[in-house]
C-alpha cells in the first residue's frame, strides 16, 4: 500500500493524521495520505514565498523542465493510466485520454515560457511626453494557490500547475482527497524532469479546513480554483483584492434543430453525455431537439445508451465506470426519482447498485426540476422539446450557469445566430457542449466562474502587467 506524506520544499512530511484513498470499484483501500494541518499551510506558503523570492529559473529552463516533465507524463502512460482508473474510477479508455491530454497541457505551457514579452508603448505620441519611451512586461504574481478537483485530477492539475511555473510563480497545490495520488505522480514527474524543490509545495487533507487556512493567507497572491459554484462563491467573497480563476458548474444545453444530422447529434450526445458517467461540468444534460424530430432522435439517443456496458473501468470494453462514492450514486439517484416524482419520464436507465448509476434519459422534464436547473454531475440527459429556434436558446439561456453550450444544425446562418445569442463562454457546432481542446480559452460567465484556462490564457491571468518609462 502507498503512503505518502506533504511535500514542502525539499521534504516530505508524514503527519501522525492520515486519511485513505480507496479504490472506486473494488473498494480495495490503495493509500494512506498525510493530512495536513495548519502550520504545514503556513510552512507551504512560507517555502513558495522564499523560493519565489529567490528564483533562479530562467524562461528557457522553465521551458526545459515542463517540456521533459510532458515527455516523462508521455512514457509512464500506461502506469498513469492505471492509477487514474482506480483512484477515479473512470474507464481505461478514458483514463489514457486524459494522460494524452496532459502531455499537450504541460508541452503548451512549456512553449508559452518562452513566450512571455510585452510591447512598446507610443508614449511620444501623447502631448507632453516626447522624449518617453516606454513598454510593458508581463511580471509573475508570486504565489499561487491551486485548487484542483477528482473528476479530471491529472489534466486539470496540469491546466493550473504548467501555467504557473511558465509564468514565474511558485505553487501551493491542493488536490482533490478523493484523487491524491495523480498529484503526487506529477510531483514526481516535475522533481525528475529538474524542478528545483520549493516551486510546488503539495499539501493534502480536508477542502474545508485547508481552504479556509488558504483564503487566510494574505501572502499568496492568486486563487485558481475548479470545483463547485457555491465553493467558489465563498472563495470570491474571502479572497479580497487578490486575483481569483473560477472553473465551476454547468448544467450543459445542447440545441438539436430539425436540419440536423441526427445520428451525428445523438452519437455525440450519448458520447459526450455519459463520458467519465457523467461527472464533467461541460457534460451534456439538457438537450432541446425540435418538436417535429425529437421522436426520431431520441429512437437514435436511446439506440445509442442501450449499447453502452457499464461494469469493471479496467476492461477495456467497459464504457461507464462508477461515481466517485457511493454518496454522489446516491444523490443522482435521489434527483432522478424527485424527477419522476415531479412527471418526469424514464426513456431509459434510471437504476442504482451502489456506486454505480446506469446511463439515464428523462423525457417530460420541467425547468423547475434539479435534473434540468441544476448540475447533475452523473450519467443523467433530459430531452426537452421545442418550436422555433429562439424559444431553445431561450430556455438554454434560462439557467444561472453559462459555461459552454452546443447546437447541432447544417444551416450556418442558424449556427452563427446561435453562437451569438447563446450565453455562455464556449458555443460548439456540431458537436456537443463537452468538447475541449486544451489550447482553448475555456471558462464561463454568471455562475460557472471568472477567468479562463487554456495555457496561454491562464498565463495572462497568473501575471501582471508592469510598465517601464524612461526620460530620455
Amino acid at each position: 500500500m502507498i503512503q505518502r506524506g506533504l511535500i514542502i520544499g525539499s521534504e516530505e512530511i508524514r503527519t501522525e493524521e492520515v486519511f485513505s484513498v480507496y479504490n472506486k470499484f473494488s473498494n480495495e483501500k490503495l493509500a494512506q495520505i498525510a493530512k495536513a494541518e495548519e502550520k504545514h499551510v503556513d510552512l507551504a506558503v512560507q517555502v513558495a514565498k522564499e523560493t519565489f523570492h529567490h528564483d533562479a529559473l530562467s524562461p528557457y529552463e522553465r521551458y526545459e523542465i515542463l517540456n521533459k516533465a510532458a515527455l516523462l507524463l508521455q512514457k509512464r502512460k500506461e502506469e498513469i493510466a492505471k492509477t487514474l482508473v482506480a483512484e477515479v474510477g473512470k474507464t481505461i479508455k478514458e483514463a489514457r485520454i486524459e494522460v494524452d491530454r496532459s502531455v499537450q497541457t504541460m508541452l503548451l505551457s512549456s512553449e508559452e515560457a518562452k513566450r512571455l514579452g510585452g510591447e512598446v508603448l507610443p508614449l511620444s505620441a501623447s502631448p507632453g511626453s516626447e522624449n518617453k519611451f516606454g513598454y510593458y512586461v508581463r511580471s509573475p504574481i508570486g504565489v499561487i494557490c491551486a485548487i484542483t478537483p477528482f473528476n479530471v485530477p491529472l489534466n486539470l492539475s496540469c491546466h493550473k500547475i504548467g501555467p504557473a511555473l511558465a509564468a514565474g510563480n511558485t505553487v501551493v497545490w491542493k488536490p482533490a482527497s478523493d484523487t491524491p495520488l495523480s498529484a503526487y505522480i506529477l510531483m514526481d514527474t516535475l522533481l525528475e524532469a529538474g524542478l528545483p524543490a520549493g516551486y510546488v509545495n503539495l499539501i493534502c487533507g480536508s477542502g474545508a479546513s485547508l481552504g479556509k487556512w488558504l483564503l487566510q493567507d494574505q501572502r499568496i497572491g492568486k486563487y485558481t480554483f475548479t470545483g463547485s459554484s457555491g465553493v467558489g462563491k465563498k472563495m470570491k467573497e474571502q479572497s479580497g483584492f487578490r486575483s481569483v480563476s473560477l472553473e465551476l458548474g454547468n448544467n450543459s444545453p445542447n440545441i438539436v434543430h430539425h436540419d440536423a444530422d441526427l445520428d451525428q447529434a445523438a452519437q455525440m450526445c450519448t458520447l459526450r453525455g455519459f463520458f467519465s458517467a457523467g461527472q464533467a461540468c461541460i457534460s451534456v444534460q439538457r438537450i432541446y431537439v425540435q418538436r417535429d424530430v425529437k421522436d426520431k432522435f431520441l429512437e437514435k439517443l436511446v439506440e445509442y445508451t442501450n449499447k453502452l456496458k457499464l461494469g469493471d473501468p479496467f476492461d477495456e470494453e467497459t464504457d461507464i465506470g462508477p461515481l466517485i462514492s457511493v454518496g454522489e450514486a446516491n444523490r443522482v439517484k435521489e434527483w432522478i426519482d424527485e424527477a419522476v416524482g415531479q412527471g418526469a419520464k424514464i426513456v431509459v436507465g434510471g437504476q442504482q447498485d451502489g456506486a454505480f448509476i446506469e446511463p439515464t434519459i428523462l423525457e417530460n422534464v420541467k425547468a423547475e426540476m434539479k435534473v434540468v436547473c441544476q448540475e447533475v454531475f452523473g450519467p443523467v440527459l433530459t430531452v426537452i422539446p421545442y418550436d422555433e429556434l429562439d424559444d431553445a436558446i431561450r430556455q438554454a439561456n434560462d439557467s444561472e450557469y453559462g459555461l459552454q453550450s452546443g447546437i447541432f444544425t447544417s444551416n450556418l446562418n442558424h449556427a452563427m445566430y446561435a453562437a451569438k445569442k447563446l450565453q455562455t463562454g464556449g458555443v460548439i457546432i456540431n458537436d456537443a457542449s463537452t468538447y475541449r481542446a486544451d489550447l482553448m480559452p475555456y471558462g464561463g460567465i454568471k455562475n460557472s466562474g471568472i477567468g479562463r484556462e487554456g495555457p496561454r490564457f491562464a498565463i495572462e491571468q497568473m501575471t501582471e502587467l508592469k510598465v517601464v518609462v524612461m526620460n530620455l
